[in-house]
């Protein structure tokens, strides 16, 4: 029962990347300040070091409950990439997702790594 109730209380879209896409985000309506606060979205430029990128993800990741997925661009997946490898959880689910400055690269992606080492390929 308690898995479920975790489970249930996981109802946000975090985010984590550039300006564009954090806009973006927040205009279809993922963004959320709770009663701490506490945002749902980080905005990461030029002047955004590792070490707060690392903090957000951290914070996303392990110590809100109830966030269901985090979405990171890519290039900000790459600058904590060693954070983002040993993260192994299921929730909440982290989905590295491109910029609009910067493309997709699927060989940099850990969790397509990982699924493509359990299929075989």
């Amino acid at each position: 029962m308690s898995e479920n109730k975790s489970f249930e209380q996981r109802s946000l879209i975090s985010v984590i990347g550039d300006d564009d896409t954090v806009t973006g985000l927040l205009l279809a309506g993922t963004g959320q300040v709770n009663e701490d606060g506490k945002k749902n979205f980080f905005i990461v430029n030029q002047k955004t070091t590792d070490e707060q990128i690392a903090d957000v993800f951290d914070d996303y990741t392990t110590k809100r409950s109830d966030i269901a997925i985090v979405l990171i661009n890519q290039v900000a997946a790459n600058r904590i990439r060693d954070r983002i490898e040993k993260y192994v959880q299921a929730f909440p689910a982290v989905l590295e997702i491109p910029s609009k400055d910067d493309p997709y690269d699927p060989e940099k992606d850990s969790i397509l790594r990982r699924v493509r080492k359990i299929v075989g390929e």
